[in-house]
C-alpha cells in the first residue's frame, strides 16, 4: 500500500577558471587586478559534499534549482567545489527514515522535519544545531519565530507555515449556491445536495497512510480547542484515552461513504490532478498540494474552509501550524557550508522567488510576494478568531493513526480497535520519553 523511492541527485558545479589552468594564466581569479593572485579565493578549489533529506519529492525541481544556486554562490564566493548528495522519500517512509540515520549516527548535513511534530524530540535527543546566532534568526517575521524555537533557540528554518482545513472546488460550490459549512449537520446537508447533482462529495486519495492521518490533528485540534482542552496533557500523563476524541468518526464516516472509488490505489500527487479536473467538490487536504494541483489545470479555483467534525460551530476553526522546516545537524562534518544553505534560504535576494514557487506563505522579513486567494480565505476565519495551533502529538501517535484509518477504511479494523491502537502508541512513546 505504500510506496519508497528517493531521488539521489550528486552534482560539482565549477564556476570561472582555476588559477594556473585555461588560458589566462590564472588571472582571471584575481579580482584585484594583481599579476600574483590577490584573491583570497584563488588557487585549487576545496571539494566537499553535503547530504541533503527532504521528504517532499514533488518540490525536487525548485529545490534542486535553488541549491544549483547555492552551490554557485559557495564556488564564486568561497571557491569550494560542493558536491549534493539530495535524497528525497515520500511522506509517509521519511519520519521513520530519518530518525534511523540519526540513531545510526549517519545524519544528513540538512534535513526537514515537521516543526510541531518532531522538533521537540529531536532536540531532546540533540539532532538540532543551535541557529539563534544565524544571519536567518532575525530576518523571520515574529508571527513565525516562536514555531521554529524551543528553550528560547531557533533551531529551525520554517518552509511551510500553514492555515489548513480541508479542500473544495469553488466552482462546483458557486455554481450550486454551497457555502463552507459551520456544522456537521450542515456538511451532511451539502453531502445530499451534491449528491442529488451526481457530483462526488469527497476526493479519496488513501494509498499514503499521511493523507488519512490528516484526521487526526484536525478532530484534535477543534475537540482540544473546546469540549477537551485537557486532552493532551492527559495523554502525556497516560490518564486519557482517544475514546473522548470518538467524535472524529462522525466526519470520518461521512467523508469515506460518499468520496470517489479505488482510494487505497490513489495517492497524494493522483488526488490533486483528480481534484483540479473536477472529479469531487471537496478533498480533505491542505494548501501544501496548491502547486502539483496547480500544475494540472493552471486556472482551477480552490479555497480553504475549517472542518466541521460536530455540530458545535465554535469547534470548527482552521489549523495554524509550521509544518516542514529545514535543519542541520550538530553532527555535520561541514556545517559551515550546512549553515551558509540555511542562510541561503532566507537570502534576502533570492528567498522570496523561493518560497513563491513553491506555494508556500511568507516567512521572513524580505518575502514580498503576495499571499495567494486560498491563504486570505483561510485567514478570514484566524481574523474572527475561529482558528487553534495544531495539537502537538508525538509522531509515532500521527504515523499509527494513518495506517489505523487506512486498515479502518477497508474494515479490517473497527473505531474501538482504531482508540485502541492510537492510546497504545501515545503511551508507548511515553515510556521512552519519560
Amino acid at each position: 500500500m505504500k510506496k519508497a523511492w528517493s531521488i539521489v541527485l550528486s552534482t560539482a558545479l565549477s564556476v570561472g577558471l582555476l588559477a594556473g589552468c585555461g588560458s589566462g594564466g590564472g588571472t582571471n581569479n584575481n579580482t584585484n587586478g594583481a599579476a600574483d593572485g590577490g584573491n583570497a579565493n584563488a588557487g585549487k578549489p576545496k571539494s566537499v559534499t553535503l547530504k541533503f533529506f527532504i521528504g517532499q519529492p514533488r518540490f525536487k525541481q525548485q529545490y534542486e534549482g535553488y541549491i544549483n544556486d547555492f552551490v554557485a554562490k559557495e564556488k564564486a564566493e568561497k571557491n569550494v567545489d560542493i558536491k549534493v548528495q539530495l535524497e528525497m522519500p515520500n511522506s509517509d517512509n521519511a519520519p521513520q527514515i530519518l530518525k534511523t540515520r540519526m540513531a545510526s549516527n549517519d545524519a544528513p548535513d540538512i534535513f526537514s522535519l515537521h516543526a510541531v511534530n518532531e522538533a521537540p524530540s529531536f532536540y531532546k535527543a540533540g539532532y538540532l544545531e543551535d541557529l539563534t546566532n544565524q544571519p536567518l534568526a532575525d530576518k523571520l517575521l515574529d508571527s513565525v519565530k516562536p514555531s521554529v524555537t524551543i528553550d528560547n533557540k531557533i533551531v529551525a528554518v520554517p518552509m511551510e507555515s500553514l492555515a489548513w482545513g480541508f479542500l473544495y472546488n469553488k466552482k462546483i460550490f458557486a455554481d450550486n449556491g454551497i457555502t463552507p459549512p459551520t456544522t456537521l449537520t450542515e456538511m451532511k446537508a451539502i453531502v445530499e445536495k451534491l449528491k442529488a447533482k451526481k457530483i462526488t462529495p469527497f476526493l479519496l486519495s488513501y494509498q499514503e497512510a499521511w493523507i488519512p492521518q490528516l484526521f487526526l490533528p484536525l478532530s484534535v485540534g477543534a475537540l482540544v480547542s473546546t469540549d477537551h482542552k485537557d486532552f493532551i496533557d492527559k495523554m502525556n500523563k497516560d490518564e486519557g484515552s482517544f475514546a473522548e476524541m470518538k467524535d472524529m468518526f462522525n466526519i470520518i464516516d461521512l467523508v469515506n461513504a460518499n468520496g470517489t472509488d479505488k482510494a487505497m490505489e490513489v495517492n497524494g500527487d493522483d488526488g490533486a490532478a483528480a481534484f483540479a479536473a473536477g472529479k469531487a467538490a471537496m478533498w480533505i487536504q491542505g494548501p501544501w498540494f496548491a502547486d502539483t494541483i496547480l500544475k494540472s489545470k493552471a486556472d482551477f479555483d480552490f479555497g480553504v474552509a475549517p472542518l466541521p467534525v460536530n455540530d458545535n460551530p465554535d469547534a470548527t476553526r482552521i489549523d495554524l501550524s509550521t509544518s516542514t522546516a529545514l535543519a542541520v545537524s550538530p553532527s555535520s562534518k561541514n556545517k559551515e557550508y550546512a549553515l551558509d544553505f540555511l542562510n541561503y534560504v532566507l537570502d534576502d535576494k533570492t528567498s522570496s522567488a523561493f518560497y513563491e514557487s513553491l506555494k508556500f506563505n511568507p516567512v521572513a522579513k524580505s518575502h514580498t510576494f503576495e499571499t495567494y486567494p486560498w491563504v486570505n480565505d483561510a485567514m478570514v476565519y484566524v481574523k474572527d478568531g475561529k482558528s487553534y495551533q495544531d495539537p502537538v502529538m508525538p509522531q509515532a501517535v500521527k504515523d499509527e493513526v494513518g495506517k489505523a484509518l487506512q486498515s479502518y477504511f477497508v474494515k479490517q479494523m473497527s473505531q474501538d480497535d482504531v482508540i485502541k491502537a492510537l492510546d497504545k502508541a501515545w503511551k508507548d512513546f511515553n515510556k521512552v520519553n519519560k
